[in-house]
């Protein structure tokens, strides 16, 4: 499978994502929800590995270089513009939800809203792969404080710190994610040396 040109943090599937296609396969695991799926690396990545995939980004832009990355690999993926806080979708409809570098664009409130969401459109036993910022990263207390743990990088040159980040430590990340089971937890450095990431992979439990 062909994924998009550039560089490898930003365009190709992140390994965390890839190793866990055989948990999903073990868990019989059909559907699978990309949210804030950018340039469609994850989605591409599960729908080649024969997961039925919707995908949803905020970015008109984003969905539609995404589709037609989707239509060049001969894949049917399906596509969704929309907002993390509300779900264009179904109770209990997805058995996995990836959401990588996504829901910690936002204040504490707007991240509970959205975790609201996921839990509430993944099946019990669904798993949830993603992404929350560390308050071990470098950029954390940088900038101007929006709302607690939440920072704004007023006239940055880099496009993505204009948007809210909030950052936790894993007492508060366990908190964030009560609903859920976590099976692998891990404070890892990303591209840039301080950009440190939790990569929590879990299970949503029975309500």
């Amino acid at each position: 499978m062909c994924f998009p040109e550039g560089p490898r943090h930003e365009k190709q599937p992140q390994p965390e994502v890839v190793d866990t296609v055989p948990l999903l396969r073990e868990k019989g695991i059909a559907r699978v929800l990309d949210l804030g799926c950018g340039v469609g690396r994850h989605a591409l990545l599960l729908a080649d590995e024969g997961f039925s995939v919707c995908a949803l980004d905020g970015s008109a832009s984003g969905i539609a270089f995404s589709r037609q990355a989707a239509q060049d690999g001969g894949l049917a993926i399906e596509f969704g513009l929309g907002l993390m806080t509300e779900l264009p979708y179904g109770d209990q409809v997805f058995g996995a939800v990836v959401a990588w570098n996504v829901i910690y664009h936002g204040d504490e409130t707007v991240i509970r809203r959205t975790l609201d969401e996921v839990r509430r459109v993944l099946q019990p036993g669904g798993v949830f792969v993603g992404t929350m910022l560390s308050k071990r990263n470098s950029h954390f207390g940088v900038g101007r404080e929006v709302a607690p743990d939440t920072y704004v990088m007023d006239g940055s040159d880099l496009s993505d710190k204009a948007h809210p980040h909030y950052y936790c430590d894993a007492v508060k990340l366990l908190d964030l994610f009560a609903g859920f089971e976590p099976l692998t937890l891990f404070d890892r450095q990303h591209h840039r040396p301080g950009s440190y990431h939790w990569h929590l992979v879990a299970e949503r439990t029975a309500p």
